[in-house]
């Protein structure tokens, strides 16, 4: 049997109930952690954590532009679970996919900045909190995006609210580091959520297409599941002296000049 890279550990995934929280979850509790699913969807979090299996996995309400309801969810692990371990700030949305800045709604940007910035300082925030107070060197992880690196693929709120978050991580890392704590990125090229379908209001299949049309490394399609394992590296021992580092899980994407290869061939 192969070693359990998270065994007895303590989790929280926020935005867990689906895409890449939901994947990360299970990956989590396969290595032998004890999870709990932090989302605003009641019900599709409910039967995330049963089909998981309720032995490990525990689901709590939690919408992260509510501070208060952060740190009531670090509180429920604590009381559920003894301790925490890991924070897995994942929790986000697409914001406007396509506004022009000319007529950009404001109160759009600003909903996108309270879940995608605000939301995983909380969630550091809280997760730090006990972290420090137990003397636990913990690993805190969050969503960010290979729009945290490259602009024009996404609408102006995403990608100014995934630079944030990058920016985020690295100043946090800063003074967390002190206490043994890291606190690291990963940043993720096109996966076909149900975040991300719904927003496009595209077929899981034909999002996956227009990714891998799009794409610099080709024979492969980016899943959720690619993901959770790199979750699963910072999370676990194998990543011990890794903070502050922004994990691309892209193929490259984010460092070609997509327009290159077709100068050359012509």
């Amino acid at each position: 049997m192969s070693r359990k890279r998270l065994e007895g550990k303590v989790a929280i995934v926020t935005g867990g109930a689906s895409g890449i929280g939901a994947e990360t979850a299970k990956t989590f509790v396969e290595n032998g952690a004890f999870v709990v699913i932090a989302d605003i969807n009641d019900e599709l979090g409910h039967q995330v954590a049963t089909s998981i299996g309720l032995d490990k996995v525990s689901y709590h309400h939690c919408d992260v532009r509510d501070e208060k309801q952060v740190e009531e969810t670090v509180a429920f692990a604590l009381e559920k679970y003894g301790t925490l371990d890991i924070m897995f700030s994942n929790a986000g949305i697409e914001g406007g996919m396509s506004s022009s800045i000319l007529e950009f709604d404001l109160n759009e940007f600003d909903n996108t900045m309270a879940i995608n910035v605000r939301g995983s300082l909380a969630a550091i925030k809280h997760a730090a909190r006990f972290m420090v107070e137990r003397k636990i060197r913990g690993s805190i992880i969050c969503t960010a995006s290979v729009a945290a690196s490259v602009a024009g693929n996404r609408g102006h709120d995403y990608v100014t609210s995934k630079h944030g978050l990058l920016g985020l991580v690295r100043s946090t890392c800063g003074e967390l580091g002190a206490y043994g704590i890291r606190v690291n990125s990963i940043s993720p090229y096109g996966v076909a959520t149900p975040l991300a379908c719904r927003a496009l209001n595209m077929e899981m299949s034909k999002v996956e297409a227009n990714m891998k049309d799009s794409a610099n490394l080709k024979g492969i399609t980016l899943k959720a599941t690619h993901i959770a394992e790199a979750a699963l590296f910072l999370a676990s021992e194998e990543s011990a002296y890794i903070s502050g580092h922004n994990l691309v899980v892209d193929g490259g994407f984010s460092v070609i000049n997509s327009c290159v290869p077709t100068t050359i061939k012509k």
